[in-house]
C-alpha cells in the first residue's frame, strides 16, 4: 500500500491561510457594513472606498443598487469557483469560534500589558464600527501592508523570517498611528497607541499563521466585546 505524503503549502502574501476562502467568509461582513453605514452614519477611517463610492453615485438608491450587483457578482463567483462549501456551517463555525477565542483573550491580554507592564490606565474613547474596522483595517494593514511588505522584502536577500518580523512591526505601528491621523482621527494618547500596537501585533500573527478570515472575525468580535464594556 502506498502512503500519501502531505505537502505543506508555502506561505503566500496572506501567510498560511487560503486567501480566496477568506474572501468568501468575510464577504457577508463587508456587505453588512457597506449597507449599515447608510443607517449608522459612520464610515471607518481606513475605508476610503465607501465614502468615494457614495459621493460618486450621489444617492442611496444607486448606492444600494451597486451593492446588489456586487452581491450577485460575488454569488456568481462562488458558484463558478465551487466555493459554496466554504460558507457551510462546518467550515465557517470553527473559524468564527476560534476568532471569538482570540477576541476574548486579546481584550484581557491587552489590558494586562498596557495597564500592568506599561503602567497606563484605561481611558474611554470612541470606537470605530466593528464591521468596518474588522474588514477594512485587516484588508489594509494586514493583507495590504503586512502581506505586501513580505512579498516586497522576499525579493531581496533578506531572510524570510526577518522579512515577516519587519512587516509585522511596520504594519502594527501604522495600524496604531492611523487611528490618530486625519479628520476622523482620535486625539493621541500613549495608552491608545500602545494598546492598538498590542492589538495590531496580535491580529498580524493571527492573519499570518491562521488566515485573513480569522483575523477579520477576531477583529470584529473584539471590537464588539470592547464596545459592550463601555
Amino acid at each position: 500500500m502506498s502512503k500519501t505524503r502531505r505537502v505543506d503549502r508555502a506561505p503566500s502574501i496572506a501567510g498560511h491561510g487560503d486567501l480566496a476562502a477568506s474572501f468568501v467568509l468575510i464577504f457577508p461582513l463587508l456587505l453588512a457594513y457597506e449597507i449599515g453605514v447608510l443607517f449608522a452614519g459612520h464610515v471607518n477611517g481606513a475605508d476610503v472606498v465607501t465614502r468615494a463610492l457614495y459621493d460618486a453615485v450621489g444617492g442611496r438608491a444607486v448606492y444600494l443598487l451597486v451593492h446588489v450587483l456586487f452581491a450577485v457578482g460575488f454569488l456568481v463567483w462562488v458558484r463558478r469557483d465551487g466555493r459554496w462549501r466554504t460558507l457551510s456551517l462546518d467550515v465557517a463555525a470553527p473559524v468564527i469560534l476560534e476568532a471569538a477565542i482570540y477576541a476574548l483573550t486579546l481584550g484581557a491580554l491587552g489590558s494586562l500589558i498596557v495597564e500592568k507592564l506599561l503602567g497606563l490606565g484605561l481611558t474611554g474613547g470612541s470606537l470605530v464600527s466593528a464591521l468596518g474596522a474588522g474588514v477594512h483595517e485587516e484588508l489594509v494593514f494586514r493583507l495590504g501592508v503586512m502581506g505586501g511588505l513580505v512579498a516586497l522584502l522576499a525579493r531581496s536577500s533578506l531572510d524570510r523570517r526577518v522579512a515577516i518580523a519587519i512587516a509585522l512591526v511596520v504594519s502594527t505601528v501604522l495600524f496604531a498611528a492611523a487611528h490618530h491621523i486625519g479628520t476622523y482621527g482620535e486625539p493621541f494618547t500613549l495608552h491608545a497607541f500602545a494598546y492598538r500596537c498590542v492589538a495590531g501585533a496580535a491580529f498580524g500573527l493571527v492573519f499570518w499563521f491562521r488566515s485573513l478570515a480569522h483575523a477579520v472575525y477576531a477583529h470584529v468580535l473584539y471590537d464588539i466585546v470592547v464596545a459592550l464594556s463601555f
